[in-house]
């Protein structure tokens, strides 16, 4: 066998031992999503999706690069678990459209008003109930569920890789160059801006779950409130944000999600 043959093997199996050793990681990722979906998401699936993303991590590691194979299988992982629930989206359209509604009013009332838009100005601009604004927002809670979690990680950088990586947007999708890194810092800034203008209890809610990690009965227990009434407020935040932040949304997400 020729040195160059005998490295390549080498290589190889170097990979396959990091697959073999990390397989855990899977198993990990899968159940902290988990806590924050509905019950309709098998496990399973997340699991068969994050092998693939680890498959295709121990494929691709490049360890000169200077990350650690956990850092980068870690996003490389969680990124097919999202691209997996994205496909198997399980929100009927209305509710989509139903949340597209809130945002464009909740938007309205918030630029002639100069101050947060209420729920009784939301439902009544809307001409519903009130108890039926709160039945979108339930309705809606399970709707694009990782909005939030994604832009809070526009631009995360796998260290020592090329690029940036928005996660969940197609595993092998790469934003490279000095514009690109100051779009996201950019877009951090607003994101940082639209969560430190939420009503107080919306920006709690939205703390407790992605800063401490809590679960929403949790949040409730602390907040003295129900469970489903959490949902409500989460619900409520995320459309909140996606109003103030529609300009970076992508041309023709309301579309496709139609």
């Amino acid at each position: 066998m020729s040195g160059l043959a005998t490295y390549s093997a080498s290589q190889k199996q170097v990979h396959e031992d990091l697959v073999t050793a990390h397989a855990p990681l899977v198993k990990r990722i899968a159940y902290h999503l988990m806590n924050r979906l509905p019950p309709s998401v098998q496990v399973e699936d997340l699991i068969q999706a994050g092998m693939i993303g680890l498959l295709e991590a121990g494929a691709n590691y490049d360890a000169t690069q200077g990350a650690s194979f956990e850092t980068y299988a870690g996003i490389r992982i969680r990124g097919a678990m999202l691209d997996e629930i994205r496909r198997s989206d399980w929100t009927p359209r209305s509710v989509h459209r139903k949340a597209r509604q809130v945002a464009e009013v909740m938007r309205e009332i918030e630029n002639a008003e100069g101050r947060d838009a209420r729920d009784v100005e939301v439902a009544e601009a809307l001409d519903i109930s009130l108890e039926e604004y709160h039945q979108i927002l339930s309705d809606a809670s399970g709707a694009r569920i990782f909005s939030y979690e994604e832009l809070s990680e526009f631009g995360d950088v796998v260290p020592g890789q090329e690029g940036v990586r928005r996660v969940g947007e197609g595993r092998n999708q790469m934003l490279d160059g000095p514009l690109k890194g100051l779009e996201n810092q950019h877009f951090k800034d607003a994101l940082a801006d639209a969560i430190a203008g939420l009503p107080e209890r919306e920006r709690l809610v939205i703390a407790l779950y992605y800063d401490e990690e809590l679960n929403l009965r949790e949040i409730g227990q602390v907040l003295g409130v129900s469970e489903s009434r959490v949902c409500q407020i989460h619900s409520q935040a995320a459309i909140r944000l996606r109003a103030r932040l529609g300009e970076w949304l992508p041309e023709g997400e309301d579309e496709a999600s139609a």
